[in-house]
């Protein structure tokens, strides 16, 4: 089935969240369980990349991104010239694709999907220094080290950051 062209904020009444499965459990049940209601309260939003669909079934999700905003610590952050406060970020908290369209590309796809979210909350007015993520598994690690711009936080690989000048002129140079 053909994709919508356009990933699109969470909706339970259009799309069919319980039918997602990416192969961690966690992240199928954040989807069906949680997602819309996080949105409702305000503490995260949540955008899926759909099956198009021309009658009233609910429309099966293929891929998924949640944003939400944090703070962290100024020592983690490598840059020179930040305050000593807490500095906004918007946090990756989740990615996933359906295993029926994984391998396809549809991951950079999500990725590049949620850092020009990113920039558009920043634009409008959301401060953001960077974004970051917490890696999930190995799978998650060797995916997100494919991409040279994301560089760790801590010693341990698994929190990643990009400031959000560096997304803007990658997110610039391919178009």
């Amino acid at each position: 089935m053909a994709l919508n062209p356009f990933f699109e904020p969470v909706d339970k009444d259009k799309h069919h969240l319980k039918g997602f499965n990416c192969g961690h459990a966690d992240m199928n049940t954040f989807l069906a369980r949680y997602a819309s209601k996080n949105a409702q309260l305000g503490l995260s939003r949540t955008w899926v990349l759909a099956e198009q669909t021309t009658d009233r079934n609910k429309a099966a999700v293929a891929a998924y991104y949640t944003l939400a905003v944090q703070s962290i610590c100024p020592e983690k952050l490598i840059e020179q010239g930040l305050p000593r406060y807490p500095t906004p970020v918007t946090l990756l908290a989740r990615l996933a694709v359906d295993i029926s369209y994984q391998k396809q590309g549809l991951g950079t796809k999500t990725l590049l999907a949620a850092l020009a979210q990113a920039v558009r909350m920043a634009d409008r007015g959301l401060p953001t220094y960077a974004l970051i993520l917490d890696v999930l598994d190995e799978n998650a690690l060797a995916f997100y080290q494919q991409f040279a711009f994301f560089r760790p936080l801590d010693d341990t690989n698994r929190k990643l950051f990009v400031p959000l000048r560096v997304i803007r002129s990658l997110l610039n140079s391919n178009q």
